[in-house]
This record gives C-alpha cells, sequence and structure tokens, in this order.
C-alpha cells in the first residue's frame, strides 16, 4: 500500500496539439490560477465572502495548493451575497481577459448538473466531459472556474432527501428538452425558484451545503456541513497566494472526501494516501489554452 502511494510527480497530459505540443494538467493549471486571482481581487474590492470547495479545499490540506492531477477549480459563495458577486463582477471584472456566464444574464445558462455560474478566460477553449448538459450560452467556452451558491440545509434528512427527490424527478425532462434543443425555461425558473425557497425556508437551521439543485450529490455522498465548520471562511495558503475556504477545513474535507482523505504524516514525509492509479484529471475532454477554437 504504500508504495502505491508515494507521489509521483507527473506532468498529466491532457491532449497532444497538432504540432506536437502537449497540453498538461499543470500549464491548465496556471491559467486558471489567473482567473481566480481575478476573482479574488473582486471579492475583496466588493467584500463578497467566497470559498475554495471539493478538490480546491483538499489540495489546500494536502499540497497548499493544487492537488497535482486537479484539472478544475471551485468557488462556493453564500446565497445571501450571490446577487452581490454578480453586480461586483459585472462592475469590476476585467472584461478585457475574462467574462462570465449564470442564469441571471443569459438564459441559455443550466441551472442544473452543477455550478451556478462559469468564469472564463477569453481566448481559451475546454470542452468538459458530460455526458448529459452541454454548455449553450454563445458567448463561449474558455477555461473557467466554478462558482456555486451555498445554500441553508434542513436538518432533517427526510425533508432534505425529499426536497432533493423534487430536482431528481424533474432532471430526466430537463435533460430531454436541453438535448433536443429546446431551453427548459418553466423548468429552470421553478428550479431556481424551488431551492431558494428552501434555503430561506431553513435560515435557523445549523446546516449548509450546496444547493439542492445539484441533484446528485445524495446518490454518492452527504456534502452537509455543520455551519460553524463553513463560516466564517478563513484565509490559507494556496500557489504561494492567499485564497479563502472554509472555517473548519479539515472537518469538512473528511466529511466530504472520507477519514483518510489527508496525507498521512510516515517518519520524515508526507504519504499521499490515494494510490497512484486513481490520480487521473477527470473533467476535460477537449482543450486548447491558446485559442478559442479546438485546435
Amino acid at each position: 500500500m504504500k508504495e502505491s502511494c508515494i507521489l509521483e510527480r507527473e506532468d498529466y497530459p491532457l491532449k497532444t496539439m497538432k504540432d506536437g505540443t502537449v497540453v498538461t494538467v499543470r500549464e491548465l493549471q496556471l491559467e486558471i490560477l489567473e482567473i481566480m486571482d481575478e476573482v479574488h481581487r473582486v471579492c475583496e474590492k466588493n467584500n463578497i465572502p467566497y470559498a475554495l470547495i471539493a478538490g480546491s479545499a483538499l489540495g489546500i490540506c494536502n499540497y497548499k495548493g493544487f492537488i497535482p492531477w486537479d484539472d478544475d477549480m471551485d468557488i462556493a459563495v453564500p446565497r445571501e451575497h450571490w446577487l452581490e458577486f454578480i453586480d461586483a463582477l459585472n462592475r469590476d471584472l476585467d472584461k478585457e481577459k475574462y467574462y462570465f456566464q449564470c442564469y441571471e444574464n443569459d438564459k441559455k445558462f443550466n441551472v442544473i448538473m452543477g455550478p451556478t455560474m462559469k468564469i472564463r478566460k477569453k481566448g481559451t477553449y475546454i470542452e468538459e466531459v458530460n455526458y448529459l448538459l452541454r454548455n449553450k450560452c454563445e458567448s463561449g467556452d474558455g477555461i473557467f472556474v466554478d462558482a456555486i451558491i451555498y445554500d441553508n440545509m434542513s436538518e432533517s434528512k427526510f425533508k432534505d432527501e425529499w426536497a432533493r427527490t423534487v430536482i431528481k424527478i424533474i432532471m430526466p425532462f430537463y435533460v430531454l428538452l436541453d438535448n433536443i434543443g429546446i431551453n427548459p425555461m418553466p423548468l429552470k425558473k421553478f428550479i431556481r425558484w424551488y431551492a431558494k425557497r428552501y434555503s430561506d425556508r431553513n435560515k435557523g437551521s445549523n446546516l449548509v451545503s450546496q444547493l439542492i439543485s445539484v441533484p446528485w450529490e445524495k446518490f454518492l455522498k452527504e456534502p452537509v456541513f455543520p455551519r460553524a465548520d463553513v463560516y466564517p471562511f478563513k484565509l490559507y495558503d494556496f500557489e504561494g497566494r492567499r485564497f479563502y475556504s472554509y472555517n473548519n477545513i479539515e472537518n469538512v474535507m473528511r466529511k466530504w472526501y472520507g477519514p483518510n482523505c489527508l496525507k498521512k504524516w510516515v517518519n520524515d514525509y508526507y504519504e499521499e494516501t490515494l494510490p497512484v492509479e486513481k490520480r487521473k484529471p477527470k473533467h476535460v475532454k477537449d482543450i486548447n489554452l491558446k485559442s478559442e477554437t479546438k485546435d
């Protein structure tokens, strides 16, 4: 087991271009980092709280930066600051380099199956591994940072699962309409209203999580966390910068990824607990860091 978990420094290739050059995960990470620097700048200027979440937060714990094979970055913004976040991006985002997509500024944006917003870099292209819903926004397919709303969750597991079940019932119809070229606007409006109502009804709850319109979460895991572990967000080292993440980041990571997700100190070095064969980039289907087209 020890041999399979020693960290191997690899390039983790993503694509070989026509000229023979290879795009690696690290190159993608450095481009994503530029987007995140801009998001952090805008949020600091406008007092918008945000937090690195998911694998980006795990990277803080284990590497003080990206997990070497991680090919995306995710942040969370509390719902009560979401519209302020959009206003701040509209006002202060460097629009010569970046743009963002969300339902509030593009009704073609998908409101189910993942992020509530994508903040993208101009002059780049990425196609995600996504078998159900494609990006329908005409503004572009640049590399991105995902942003998602964090909501209040019910402390009743029954009520929480019932609320998510409503979204799961809607999901097949939403996906069908989207894939045959029909923008499912009535469903989008309902899902947005339904998720906000759910959060508003649980304002006094001690639990926090991604909004319930991310329908698959309860199929795989239960990323619902104690409020005291999530808020207030704190600054952590990340790739030579300081970005925000959870208040008690290790507690959240163990709940999300399991008790053995954090690197272990063995004699005089840290040992990565994820076996080598599982260290693979998983989000990128196609990419071009130098153009807005595939090649």
